[in-house]
């Protein structure tokens, strides 16, 4: 099992209320994060693309972000989670130039993440010129893109295309990516039937609505199932499921747990399905701005205990991760939110120095021997 790290420059009212320079503070903070991740040997960095969510992601230009990083670091490879590339928010020849173009600067670094959105709030924002009033019509759109990027990546002339909701004529796509072939192609899934979609795609899957390891069964069995059956819509089959888990380590046990009673999840938690309204609401989630309390002491072993976090020293965290990895998940990805900056800083480096070169001891990512055998 490989590493990740997913930041999205949260900046809740917690951390801005009186600070007139916060979204700087996060912004510059999850750069830091990222560097620190490169340097203790997480592989993967993900960077998600969200627009008008005042209290949840400010991380609206992950394109710039990723650029930022890429000349900052060596190794870790630069996902976006996710580039949105429906017409109406970004068109696919600019998103596939983006994409390219990162590829070219990072040295072939480059993870290629896709998704429709997150909820009615941010979705409908760009759609709303269009007339389009459910969530649900973006499916067919992302359909009628996502088996153009290939092309554009691969063709000397891309072909063209004349579809339901976009077109372009036969058109240079430049630059092409790094060192042949494309960058490894994911899917933000959220469902069963969209983990097979993906699988049957060829898509690699990040599996940012997973929270246990219980939740994690299902839609891992319907993919690996899928996902030996794959047409994939790129040059290769990225066999890959990540899943993202908020992580604290300290050297002491009973500090990592007092990092999780004053990180804010349950502030957190409340965000996410405030703006992420097409997910299904679970019992006891209310609604906003009803918000869920913060987890004492007593709760936080009852979260470790279902595998909803990963906490303690780090004997106790390599000992929790490795159910992740016994579990079946290819790549488990530190949440990199509801905590102050200076505890997740710290349990990086920790990860990094006690966890990593226990479990992933390939020094060639994953999706790199997928790449570079279709290359």
């Amino acid at each position: 099992m490989e590493f990740g790290l997913f930041v999205q420059n949260y900046v809740p009212h917690t951390r801005w209320a009186g600070v007139p320079d916060a979204e700087h503070q996060v912004i510059g903070q999850d750069i830091e994060l990222a560097v620190a991740a490169d340097r203790a040997g997480f592989k993967y960095l993900w960077a998600s693309e969200h627009h008008f969510l005042e209290e949840y992601s400010h991380l609206s230009a992950n394109d710039v972000f990723l650029a930022f990083v890429a000349a900052k670091t060596s190794r870790i490879h630069l996902g976006s989670g996710i580039f949105n590339p429906l017409p109406q928010v970004n068109h696919p020849a600019k998103v596939a130039e983006t994409v390219a173009y990162l590829d070219q600067v990072s040295g072939g670094r480059v993870e290629f993440g896709t998704g429709r959105g997150a909820g009615s709030h941010e979705i409908l924002g760009f759609l709303d010129f269009a007339g389009v009033t459910e969530t649900s019509a973006t499916k067919d759109i992302w359909l009628d893109v996502i088996g153009e990027f290939a092309k554009m990546f691969t063709q000397e002339v891309y072909e063209g295309y004349r579809g339901a909701n976009w077109s372009l004529p036969p058109r240079q796509i430049l630059p092409k990516p790094y060192g042949g072939s494309h960058p490894p192609m994911w899917y933000a899934a959220g469902n069963t039937s969209s983990y097979e979609m993906a699988a049957r795609k060829g898509l690699g899957v990040l599996g940012f609505s997973v929270s246990s390891i219980a939740e994690l069964d299902p839609v891992l069995a319907a993919y690996k199932k899928a996902i030996g059956d794959a047409e994939p819509v790129g040059a290769f089959v990225n066999d890959t499921v990540m899943v993202t888990i908020p992580i604290y380590v300290a050297e002491d046990a009973a500090e990592a747990r007092r990092k999780v009673v004053r990180g804010g999840m349950g502030y957190m938690q409340s965000q996410v399905f405030r703006y992420h309204d097409t997910f299904p609401r679970p019992a006891g989630i209310p609604e906003w701005p009803a918000v869920l309390a913060e987890p004492d002491l007593d709760a936080v072993d009852a979260l470790i205990e279902s595998g909803t976090i990963i906490c303690g020293d780090p004997d106790e965290a390599l000992g929790q991760i490795a159910r992740w990895e016994a579990a079946g998940a290819d790549q488990l990805c530190l949440a990199g939110t509801c905590s102050d900056f200076k505890d997740l800083l710290e349990t990086v480096e920790l990860v990094g120095a006690h966890v990593i070169p226990t479990i992933d001891t390939r020094a060639e990512h994953r999706t790199t021997a997928f790449r570079r055998s279709a290359a």
